[in-house]
């Protein structure tokens, strides 16, 4: 193997390792997106199920409002 061999594949190599290190510095920065979009969603999550909760209960005491009403009628 000559040297110009030699170097074109140190050069290919050179810039396979700067493609892959890129591919990581994205993929990095794309799963920290991800975790910080991970945790508002379960945020929301956790307050639509607080108000789904609140709800249901509003539903119940209005049920058992006018099932007094009714008896007492």
């Amino acid at each position: 193997m000559d040297t110009a061999d030699s170097l074109a594949q140190l050069q290919a190599l050179a810039a396979r390792i700067d493609q892959l290190a890129a591919l990581a510095q994205r993929l990095t920065e794309e799963n920290r997106s991800l975790r910080a979009q991970q945790e508002q969603l379960a945020g929301d999550r956790a307050q639509l199920l607080a108000k789904n909760e609140q709800a249901r209960s509003r539903v119940e005491a209005m049920i058992t409002r006018l099932k007094s009403l009714e008896q007492h009628t």
